[in-house]
């Protein structure tokens, strides 16, 4: 990825705070039929291995899971809110109108080698573990439990996990760091009135960024 160092995320906190706001990550991988892609929600369990591992699913008849043979390296891509800048937002398109539009976002890229598990258990926690982090905030959390034993395990039949020992994460926030405190006014305002989740959200960070 490439990271101009004003736009660099280097904390390993603000990274997985993105990786847990925006856990549908796409896992991109290279095999003998060339690149593959497939987006999945991952967990991160930062307890495991000296960087931590992330943990998702795919479908057993989804041919990406057999090139993961623990050797080659696979990518998980997550990005969060994404907002096109408008030029007329700047006050510096007031004062030399030398500006060109652009566009803000953050994203954490995730490296390490790719390994399949079949195992029963395994997939009967991970898909419980996904479902509880999901749930958690619901006031009638839905549980695994819930359905009745041989629908999970047919369920379970049809998936296989996918597991990642992180090698190196990297991190980039492109959210107008670059801009002088009066276009980042602007950008907040303009933002802020065109409004929606994304737009607020991403005047949000461009407010909270460091410069």
């Amino acid at each position: 990825m490439y990271l101009p160092p004003h736009h660099r995320m280097d904390d390993a906190a603000d990274q997985r705070a993105l990786i847990a706001a925006r856990p549908f990550g796409l896992l991109v991988t290279s095999g003998p039929g060339g690149l593959i892609a497939n987006p999945a929600p991952f967990l991160l369990d930062e307890k495991t291995g000296p960087h931590g591992v992330l943990r998702a699913h795919l479908a057993r008849a989804n041919p990406q899971w057999r090139e993961a043979d623990g050797v080659r390296e696979a990518l998980v891509v997550f990005q969060d809110v994404d907002a096109y800048i408008t030029p007329s937002w700047y006050e510096t398109k007031r004062e030399t109108g030398k500006v060109v539009p652009t566009w803000n976002y953050s994203a954490v890229h995730v490296y390490g080698k790719l390994r399949a598990i079949e195992d029963r258990d395994w997939l009967r926690k991970l898909v419980g573990d996904l479902t509880d982090a999901r749930e958690a905030e619901r006031k009638a959390p839905w549980k695994v439990s819930d359905a009745p034993d041989d629908y999970i395990d047919a369920m379970l039949r049809g998936i296989v996990g996918v597991e990642i020992e992180i090698a190196r994460i990297e991190g980039k926030a492109k959210v107008s760091q670059n801009r002088t405190d009066a276009d980042r006014k602007g950008v907040v305002a303009g933002l802020r009135a065109e409004g929606g989740v994304a737009a607020l959200r991403m005047a949000h960070q461009v407010e909270q960024a460091k410069t």
